[in-house]
């Protein structure tokens, strides 16, 4: 009788113990578990305050991108306007193609499409204030990070910083050896090559070099004149050579030496009335294709630039370091265009697409 009452009891509760042994094992792994977990977050470094810092203790607003999105981002032959799809409230344009490009930070900027029109928002590579727009357009690559600053930043990099900064750090040399080369075939005939080499030359001194090759055939006609393939296209050429020394554990003096040379370009290209009163849409005069300019010279663009850095740090312990840059840029650019956007104007036999008041077709030389 008593081996009949425990046999139904002994099955249950040997079940009862096996389930809560097994919830006891896989509780236990949980903490584990978590702790791997934890253990994989990446810790973000930034430089927003001119120093390394972990991006959770900046008390700024700041988006960083590292350089392997940057290289997916820019391997189509982008120019650095397309920062703008990938950062929160940073909005970039311009009204002179790739060589002038404008940009805007929570809505706050300038509109003055003159080229020496100071900006609210501050372009800075490497440490060095690029403050025309066209050193703004130096073509990136070989780059480390970018960091977008939101709100005034006077008081760490100076003026013209009222909407925030754009900050590039381009990757520096070190002693261990590095190198990588890619390239990209597109439509349009787009070919680019970017490669980048570096490593110790001494026990004391490294070295980098850069290089970027970019080339996109014309694709845009001119029906005005009959040209086919007469614009729209650009080739630019960019290089970047750096030098480290580094004598002793305290001092070392970073040299950057970096031109551009591009040719071929295209500035921007204008469209007369293909936005009809109260319309948002594109209307019959919008041909991607196809533009109808009589002025212009098919709106040719060039640029040559050379620029060089020296950054000599000491460090005297006690967190206190001692940081020197001087440095140079210069650049030359030539842009012509079309602006009216057409040919003809009103007050002559022929005008299109469209109403054409007056005939507009400024050039510029800096």
């Amino acid at each position: 009788m008593s081996d009949k009452i425990r046999a139904p009891i002994a099955t249950p509760l040997c079940a009862t113990l096996c389930v809560t042994f097994l919830l006891g094992c896989l509780l236990a792994g949980v903490p584990e578990i978590a702790a791997e977990e934890a253990a994989t977050l990446e810790e973000i470094i930034v430089t927003a305050q001119r120093r390394e810092e972990n991006l959770q203790e900046v008390p700024i607003s700041v988006t960083s991108l590292s350089g392997d999105r940057l290289d997916a981002l820019f391997e189509g032959g982008e120019d650095i306007r397309a920062l703008a799809t990938r950062v929160p409230s940073l909005y970039a344009e311009s009204s002179n193609g790739r060589l002038a490009p404008r940009f805007y930070i929570r809505g706050l900027g300038n509109t003055d499409f003159d080229l020496a029109a100071s900006q609210s928002v501050s372009v800075i590579v490497d440490e060095v204030v690029q403050e025309n727009v066209v050193l703004k357009s130096f073509p990136l690559f070989d780059v480390e990070r970018v960091e977008v600053l939101r709100g005034p930043q006077g008081t760490l990099f100076g003026r013209n910083t009222p909407a925030g900064i754009v900050k590039f750090d381009t990757r520096k040399p070190s002693q261990e050896f590095d190198a990588d080369v890619s390239a990209t075939l597109g439509s349009l005939g787009t070919k680019i090559v970017e490669g980048a080499v570096g490593g110790g030359m001494t026990d004391t001194l490294s070295g980098r070099l850069s290089i970027l090759y970019q080339d996109v055939d014309d694709w845009i006609s001119n029906d005005f004149t009959g040209e086919s393939d007469a614009m729209g296209g650009f080739s630019e050429f960019a290089w970047r050579a750096q030098g480290l020394w580094e004598p002793t554990e305290d001092f070392s003096a970073l040299l950057n030496l970096h031109g551009r040379h591009m040719y071929d370009g295209t500035a921007s290209i204008f469209r007369a009335n293909i936005i009809g009163p109260g319309d948002n849409d594109l209307n019959a005069n919008f041909d991607r294709d196809t533009v109808y300019f009589d002025e212009g010279d098919n709106n040719p663009q060039s640029a040559d630039g050379f620029g060089t850095s020296l950054k000599i740090e000491y460090d005297f312990g006690d967190e206190m370091t001692l940081t020197s840059i001087t440095a140079y840029e210069g650049t030359e650019n030539s842009s012509l265009g079309d602006i009216d956007g057409g040919f003809g104007a009103s007050f002559l036999p022929i005008m299109g697409p469209g109403f054409i008041p007056f005939p507009s077709n400024p050039g510029r030389d800096r």
